[in-house]
């Protein structure tokens, strides 16, 4: 059972927050307490191999969509799903399987494609610094800055540094999640012929080159009630970028039935 973090009513109509590759529950919060404002209840996870939840050798999109079928179980059997990136894959991957358990579908800055491009390079900064005389992330940092020069990019990663632990360590199992990176970057071709006819929300981000055409078409063939919205000013975490366009767009969504 993935790690889970509670907000909101526990009475109110559930709904699922799923980070991306590299992340945490953390890092939808923002977005997980505008939607307890409305008396949602709010599950945020940490996904396999990240945060606090489990290691496993198995990174298959079917493997995180079990995962999240866990959560939605424990939930009472049905939820709205909100997926970021590797998130939002997990997160379809479920809807088109298992489309009994999702109402409400909303996917952010991915689409159901495979893509070319990977995140090795990410992986190699972190596993590339000695951490074993690092006590602050600030330390970190400066040793990551020569390999990846966008300190937002470092930012986001150093969420998951554990300065705590002796020595510190990540929070997330890199020699899995790069073996398994081309099934992160691709897409299960086995998915191709299902469809979920519940109303779906794919947010982009209007900076963002996630979402090519290609991805736009796929995301109309497997989702016939989808609708697109891109946000103004946002790349490809778009929480972060624009969190305001992003949380009320969020909530005005879910605030519909499904």
């Amino acid at each position: 059972m993935l790690k889970t973090y509670e907000i909101g009513d526990s009475n109110g109509k559930p709904v699922v927050m799923v980070h991306g590759l590299f992340g945490q529950a953390r890092n939808l919060g923002a977005l997980a307490r505008r939607l307890a404002q409305d008396g949602r209840r709010v599950v945020s996870v940490d996904m396999r191999n990240h945060g606090d939840s489990f290691w496993s050798d198995d990174h298959s999109y079917h493997a995180l969509a079990g995962d999240l079928a866990e959560v939605i179980e424990m939930v009472g059997g049905r939820s709205d799903l909100v997926g970021h990136s590797m998130g939002g894959k997990a997160s379809m991957t479920l809807a088109l399987t298992q489309p009994e358990m999702v109402g409400r579908l909303v996917v952010m800055d991915i689409a159901p494609v495979a893509y070319t491009h990977d995140q090795i390079g990410l992986i190699d900064a972190m596993e590339g610094i000695d951490l074993s005389g690092i006590r602050l992330r600030s330390q970190a940092d400066a040793l990551l800055a020569e390999a990846i020069p966008d300190p937002g990019v470092r930012a986001f990663l150093l969420q998951s540094l554990d300065v705590k632990h002796d020595p510190p360590r990540w929070k997330m199992n890199l020699p899995v999640l790069r073996a398994r990176m081309s099934e992160l970057v691709g897409w299960p071709t086995d998915l191709n012929g299902l469809h979920f006819y519940n109303p779906t929300m794919l947010f982009t981000g209007e900076e963002s080159d996630y979402v090519t055409e290609e991805g736009r078409v796929a995301m109309r063939n497997l989702f016939p009630l989808g609708r697109i919205v891109r946000v103004k000013g946002a790349g490809h975490w778009l929480h972060a970028d624009a969190p305001e366009a992003t949380a009320g767009g969020l909530a005005a969504y879910l605030a519909g039935p499904g």
